[in-house]
């Protein structure tokens, strides 16, 4: 009776990756190793000038002046911030651009994800045409609108306005085009099961399209915001008035006016990312998971 041979065992298969697990250069201890020393120069190489940065602000200006490469040459002082504070009203211009960007992040939002689902979902006489000048002014530099937009302002006498800092940046081609593509995912038979049951095609968009876009939306929603709070070239050409300038105009006008001050430009720096680092700080996760799930970070 003759031996029979061993079955040969099946050969494991790595595990897959499933959808949303971060991705990896391979499957053992040697790739997340390199990955991990790899994210960690890259995250040193991002914090060495925002450390400099934090480091010359806490400076008087004759220290930072003197010369050598050390970011730490004197004795610690909040002089610069000081300055900043008592020389301009940060107080109002932080507030003007909160509000600012608020309003035209909701704008935007309301008018891009409209604009999106009726080219998405519309069938009207030339939306073909309309959506490839929404794509082809996605390529226009926003420099050669700011002659236009502003004889427009001239023209509706809106100048030194909030209308005027708002309304121009509430149009946003890129936008529109983003949330297009991904209402052109969303399955049409829950829209479809939606208009059997009576739903109009307002209702199908508030409680069908919408909901199943929160990923997008927010992620929008934050790009938006960040845009709009660091703005500086349109609110400094259409706002004269002190008491109108966003936070970026404001302490660009109190540094041109006195001259280059370095501990006070990097003052004025922090200061003006303050707000969006403790906003990124509170909503880090939602940030991370919006942009994570839409990929937006590589648009």
């Amino acid at each position: 009776m003759s031996a029979t041979a061993p079955s040969p065992r099946p050969r494991r298969r790595p595990p897959r990756e499933t959808a949303g697990s971060p991705l990896l250069l391979g499957h053992g201890r040697l790739p997340r190793v390199l990955a991990g020393t790899a994210l960690a120069v890259l995250a040193a190489i991002w914090l060495v000038p925002f450390l400099w940065t934090i480091a010359t602000s806490v400076q008087s200006e004759q220290d930072v002046s003197s010369p050598g490469l050390s970011p730490l040459k004197g004795a610690f002082t909040l002089e610069a911030y000081r300055q900043i504070l008592e020389r301009g009203n940060v107080a109002v211009w932080a507030l003007n651009s909160f509000l600012i960007a608020a309003l035209v992040t909701l704008i935007t939002v309301a008018v891009s994800t409209l604009a999106a689902y009726g080219f998405s979902r519309g069938t009207f006489r030339g939306r073909r045409a309309l959506l490839a000048v929404t794509v082809a002014a996605v390529m226009v530099p926003p420099q050669l609108l700011v002659v236009p937009l502003f004889e427009q302002m001239l023209l509706f006498n809106l100048v030194d306005t909030y209308a005027a800092v708002i309304l121009p940046q509430v149009v946003a081609p890129m936008m529109v085009f983003i949330l297009k593509r991904f209402f052109d995912g969303i399955p049409r038979e829950l829209e479809e099961a939606a208009r059997i049951d009576g739903a109009s095609e307002l209702r199908v968009f508030r409680s069908i399209v919408l909901p199943l876009s929160r990923p997008i939306v927010a992620a929008v929603a934050i790009f938006v915001f960040i845009g709009a709070w660091n703005n500086f070239m349109w609110p400094f050409i259409v706002t004269n008035d002190p008491d109108l300038m966003t936070l970026p105009v404001g302490l660009a006008t109190v540094k041109d006016a006195y001259g280059i001050q370095y501990a006070q430009s990097m003052a004025s720096a922090l200061l003006a990312a303050l707000p969006l680092i403790v906003v990124f700080l509170l909503f880090q996760r939602r940030i991370v998971n919006s942009v994570a799930t839409t990929g937006l970070g590589g648009s």
